[in-house]
């Protein structure tokens, strides 16, 4: 991996995160946005700014990566991680880390992914 700045990943990471902002603190009347779609675009965003700094040759690799990342980042939510390290709940932190596991994330963020990678091969 070599580092690399793309101005178009970093413009859609910016409306990526945008809108998960949006989701997060405005869309609470529109339950499948709030609780499935941002889980769906957070991985894709996580991979855009990835992409903004580093030249990644294998995006494969890369989208399952961010896959077993966000699965590990689950798992953790299981284990009350964001509790045992002192964030006081309503704090970034322990909004970012989360604060619930749940299947269903893992299968949005699978699913994240599916987007991801069909979106890769239509590219090449």
């Amino acid at each position: 991996m070599k580092i690399q700045f793309s101005s178009t990943y970093f413009l859609v990471t910016v409306i990526l995160f945008l809108g998960e902002v949006l989701i997060a603190t405005k869309i609470k009347d529109i339950f499948f946005v709030r609780a499935y779609l941002g889980d769906v675009i957070v991985v894709i965003l996580i991979y855009t700014f990835i992409k903004t700094v580093l030249a990644v040759r294998r995006n494969q690799r890369l989208i399952l990566g961010i896959f077993l990342f966000s699965c590990f980042v689950e798992v953790m939510q299981y284990f009350h991680l964001a509790e045992h390290l002192g964030f006081p709940e309503g704090s970034l932190m322990y909004i970012v880390i989360g604060n619930s596991f749940s299947w269903i994330d893992i299968l949005c963020y699978a699913a994240g992914c599916l987007l991801l990678y069909g979106w890769v091969m239509i590219r090449k």
